[in-house]
């Protein structure tokens, strides 16, 4: 036992004490705070609204559209540049690799956005591009743990790029 304060909606306030030096906040019996030498314990913390005391905004907004994972990869020298939730990424062939989540999705229902650019240099109808901005699309289906990508420039080639970001949003 703890000293228990307890809000119940029958017998309102109730107090009970112990010598444990734990102190129990409840409400209708579920303990909702417990505080001892630790520190404060919040079983679930429910919040429906963030404030800065200025601005305010739904909880589910920045649950819901924050990334998920993101990855910045160079496909040239095949090094993982930095990342978030991305456990590998397999180079498979030029522009062409596959994503790891860390954590997998519940199902594949998840936006993949992206953009890449390189030492990419051609003539195309007479006009020399370099270091062109170039488009990511998916190369086969999601699933759950993974996502292919193929990067490629503005004539539609594949190439590999230098900076190749993506992020995945649920």
């Amino acid at each position: 036992m703890a000293v228990t304060i307890n809000a119940s909606t029958t017998t309102g306030l109730v107090q009970s004490a112990d010598t444990s030096g734990i102190i129990e906040l409840q409400n209708n019996g579920t303990t909702k705070l417990t505080v001892n030498s630790s520190g404060a314990t919040i079983p679930t913390a429910i919040v429906t609204t963030l404030s800065d005391g200025t601005n305010s905004t739904s909880a589910t907004n920045p649950i819901k559209g924050s990334a998920k994972a993101w990855v910045s990869y160079n496909c040239s020298t095949q090094v993982v540049n930095s990342s978030y939730n991305v456990s590998s990424v397999t180079y498979n062939a030029t522009g062409d690799i596959t994503i790891t989540f860390t954590n997998a999705f519940a199902d594949t229902n998840y936006c993949v956005t992206g953009g890449c650019s390189g030492d990419y240099s051609a003539t195309r109808a007479g006009i020399s591009t370099l270091n062109r901005i170039a488009s990511t699309g998916a190369v086969s289906a999601p699933t759950t743990t993974t996502i292919r990508i193929n990067a490629v420039n503005d004539a539609g080639t594949a190439f590999n790029a230098a900076y190749l970001n993506i992020q995945v949003t649920r």
